[in-house]
């Protein structure tokens, strides 16, 4: 589909799409409603294409279909980055949803009404309008990170692919998260490798085809219905969910160790161009791969739209304040599965039942 200036009012815009975005445009084209998704890749699937090379997903592929077409292959497999991607490609097609690709929404607002989105040079007006950029917007990195050396080679895992990227010598990967975890697996079989950081937890199960057959059910439901906005347990942990790291599923601190991996103390700042860790120790490293996490940037909404820069009051990705403004993907909207392949399908079906219909309805895309 052209990038093209909108013709009209649409009924609904779609800012993302990746799988949250397909998902709901699934549904909505089952309600035959006219939306259109804008999204910022060049390409569907492309936000999974463009991280590390190795990188598979921890659930299995019984769990990783999106509404209405099932992951193929092997149902116990954990499928590649790569796989998920021209999955989601292939769904776009099939069900026939109107992406335009290249669109990096840059503005948002409301005005007289309807809502107003630009980008490129190009405009879109909409009765409703649903942000599901997901979770994963912008790379984290300590302010610290510009202290160290020019001789240090610093990567975001947002930009790691694979170690043939990184300079001969130690590395130091930053933050004991999954990508951490695995990251620094990766890199230990052709460099010295330390991690920094402190687990938050581990699941007390060996990841593989037996858990994705007999734990991943049980895990899966205590995602979707138990740690849940919907249960007094799910509302009570959700604030200390939502600010830490997800445990360790795949790669185990054992597993680091075993490789010959060095866990050390999180890093606290630089000295002398070096990272400088939480117990006073200079570690001499010739790469820093920056494990540490995204940041929700929602700086493109109208500040009016939103909670002081973030979210804005919501009840399962409806904005309680602005009508006709939702969100969808984002981690523990509803459920700690929220941003996930698993959980996001049900969001979505929640989503599309309360995106009400316009009386007059706009043209179904884009038009010169």
């Amino acid at each position: 589909m052209s990038n093209n200036n909108a013709a009209g009012t649409l009924d609904t815009i779609i800012i993302g799409g990746g799988q949250a975005g397909l998902a709901l445009g699934y549904f909505m084209k089952g309600q035959k409603r006219q939306f259109l998704i804008l999204d910022a890749c060049q390409r569907t699937g492309d936000s999974w294409r463009q991280r590390w090379d190795s990188l598979r997903v921890f659930t299995p592929a019984k769990y990783d279909g999106l509404p209405g077409a099932p992951f193929p292959g092997d149902r116990l497999s954990f499928p590649t980055k790569d796989e998920v991607a021209d999955y989601l490609e292939w769904y776009a097609a099939k069900f026939e949803l109107s992406v335009s690709h290249g669109i990096r929404v840059e503005r948002l607002w409301r005005e007289g009404g309807h809502y107003v989105a630009t980008a490129n040079g190009h405009r879109w007006e909409a009765c409703n309008v649903v942000v599901a950029t997901g979770s994963t917007q912008t790379p984290e990195v300590p302010g610290f990170a510009a202290e160290l050396a020019p001789s240090v080679q610093q990567l975001h895992s947002s930009q790691y692919r694979n170690p043939q990227q990184l300079q001969e010598g130690p590395v130091l990967v930053v933050g004991l998260g999954n990508s951490g975890a695995e990251i620094g697996l990766e890199v230990s079989r052709t460099r010295p490798a330390l991690v920094a950081g402190k687990p938050t937890g581990e699941i007390p199960v060996k990841h593989g085809k037996a858990a994705a057959r007999y734990a991943f059910p049980v895990v899966r439901f205590l995602g979707l219905h138990v740690l849940s906005l919907g249960s007094p347990i799910g509302r009570k942990v959700a604030p200390a969910m939502k600010a830490h790291a997800e445990p360790l599923i795949r790669t185990k601190t054992k597993d680091l160790v075993a490789a010959g991996v060095h866990v050390v103390p999180r890093v606290a700042g630089v000295a002398g161009g070096m990272p400088l860790l939480a117990d006073g120790t200079r570690l001499e490293v010739s790469n820093v791969v920056w494990c540490t996490g995204f940041r929700e940037d929602f700086g493109w909404i109208d500040p009016a739209l939103l909670d002081g820069g973030a979210m804005p009051r919501q009840w399962r990705g409806v904005a309680l304040d602005s009508a006709g403004l939702f969100f969808l993907g984002q981690r523990f909207l509803y459920a700690e599965v929220s941003d996930t392949l698993p959980g996001l399908g049900r969001d979505a079906r929640y989503l599309a039942a309360k995106i009400p219909a316009p009386a007059v309805p706009g043209p179904a895309v884009a038009a010169a």
